[in-house]
């Protein structure tokens, strides 16, 4: 009897368990394409947390999720929508329910949109709640910016954004740990048990659909080569959308979230070596510390919750001809780390795709590692991303230039774009035209009347094929204004 309990006690759990507004939820063989808005919504009917968009773009459903970070924790802003439940075993979800203190009165950001008459209709207020909530929670007093920034992936279509940042900015973020009910507001308030909940394999075998989420890189090398078929899930900004838009059933998902080697960040004296599995948010820190150029690049990738659980691995995977990430590594001359078992090969990333939404990986195999080359001394880099909105919006054009000038002359020169054809792509026929050449009006013109070799755009309903194809041509003339003094030079308006 003593030997089957321990053969019990090394099974993984087939359960999950997760914390909501401070009351700790066991969910016993859970669907694993259930989402976190259907189990709050439906099971638990806590409906302040609204379903608008159904894909992440509008907000409502935004809730926040703490987890153990280090030795302490962190609390980040998602979308429930996408959000599968079964991730978020061991972490704790906040809802607008779970704001108000325990005495009634309001949370400090609640407070200040009503002080502010910062809500009309309400749809979108809980969603925009959680979303300043999460910022007060990380950055007590934050700047005009920091709220705009935060509220980038909140949609608000009656109030107006101007008494929503009035209510941010006067919201008292110092009054949120006393008043919050939180189970992780205070040290060590965890509940009993969601600590070693967290630790640990977990194997989900609901009646219709299988789930695994390893904790080791070896766990999931090994489950990967056994189960080739099953879909690899990372953050879900883009899987999720399978479920809730396209209503298709995922039958076996294998979640790597739970692998801390996937989710490592780390300098070597060559490269900044990024695991498959780290967030877009914990990627952009480090990336822009030290690419500065790539600032605003970050800053419009997405939104907040999605950067948040999206990851920079998924991103390239998934190998969306308008993905933002992959014009920009290519760019840097970043190659990826691929695994099959035990066995791995590093290839460059601009030979990783061999068509739409296709590459170069073989059944078993996933991306464990992106690498990005350390900046070359007098290298210069440019990232610019054409869409109809400023936040929150898909790429038209996504461009990016890696250029190196010595002696007058261009020494190096990379240059990719997204947007432009059915996968992320280098411009090599522009790249030849400028390498050797004085980096100059005559050079990039040159450059221009190769780009048309190297793409040939479609029209569809973010641009047409002829604005995409100037766009591309304008904004290597716009990196040659930003990295020379050498005077004023004409805007193209036809084709060179």
């Amino acid at each position: 009897m003593s030997s089957q309990l321990a053969e019990a006690a090394r099974r993984p759990p087939t359960s999950i368990t997760l914390v909501v507004n401070g009351e700790p939820h066991q969910i016993d063989s859970p669907d694993s394409n259930k989402t976190l808005l259907a189990y709050l919504r439906e099971t638990l009917c806590l409906t302040g947390t609204k379903e608008g968009c159904a894909e992440g773009d509008c907000g409502a459903c935004t809730v926040v999720v703490t987890e153990r970070h280090g030795n302490g924790t962190r609390s980040r802003a998602v979308n429930a929508c996408i959000q599968l439940l079964a991730t978020l075993h061991g972490k704790e979800v906040t809802t607008v329910e779970g704001l108000a203190g325990r005495d009634g009165s309001l949370h400090p950001v609640q407070q200040a949109m009503v002080d502010c008459h910062a809500s009309q209709c309400g749809f979108c207020t809980p969603g925009i709640v959680m979303s300043l909530h999460a910022l007060t929670t990380s950055t007590p007093n934050p700047t005009r910016t920091q709220v705009e920034c935060a509220l980038a992936g909140n949609l608000c279509r009656c109030t107006g954004y101007r008494p929503i940042v009035d209510a941010a900015l006067q919201a008292d973020a110092g009054g949120e740990n006393g008043n919050c009910s939180s189970a992780w507001t205070q040290k060590d308030a965890c509940p009993r048990g969601l600590e070693e909940a967290a630790r640990g394999r977990v194997a989900l075998d609901h009646p219709a659909r299988r789930y695994w989420a390893p904790e080791t890189l070896g766990e999931f090398a090994d489950l990967r080569a056994v189960h080739p078929d099953a879909v690899v899930l990372a953050g879900g900004t883009d899987l999720g959308l399978t479920i809730t838009k396209k209503r298709q059933d995922l039958p076996a998902l294998l979640y790597i979230g739970r692998v801390a080697e996937l989710r490592r960040i780390a300098f070597s004296k060559t490269h900044l070596e990024i695991g498959a599995a780290a967030t877009l948010t914990d990627v952009f820190e480090p990336l822009v510390d030290h690419f500065p150029e790539l600032a605003e690049w970050a800053r419009r990738f997405a939104s907040p919750p999605i950067r948040n659980v999206g990851t920079l691995g998924g991103n390239i995977g998934n190998g969306s001809p308008i993905g933002d990430s992959m014009p920009v590594l290519m760019t840097l001359g970043t190659s990826l780390v691929l695994r099959c078992g035990p066995e791995r090969r590093e290839i460059p990333l601009d030979e990783f795709y061999t068509g739409y939404q296709r590459n170069v990986l073989v059944p078993g195999e996933f991306i464990e590692s992106i690498r990005v080359p350390l900046r070359v001394a007098g290298s210069r880099l440019g990232a610019y991303k054409i869409s109809k909105r400023f936040d929150q919006d898909i790429s038209a054009v996504c461009a990016a230039f890696s250029i190196r000038v010595d002696g007058g002359r261009v020494a190096h020169a990379k240059i990719a774009f997204g947007g432009m054809a059915a996968v992320p792509k280098r411009a090599l026929h522009c790249e030849a035209a400028l390498m050797g050449e004085i980096w100059s009006n005559d050079a990039v013109h040159a450059g221009m009347r190769a780009l048309t070799q190297d793409f040939q755009p479609i029209d569809d309903m973010r641009a047409t094929k002829g604005y995409r194809q100037l766009v591309a041509q304008n904004l290597l003339y716009k990196f040659l204004l930003e990295t020379t003094t050498a005077g004023r030079i004409s805007v193209v308006t036809s084709e060179v």
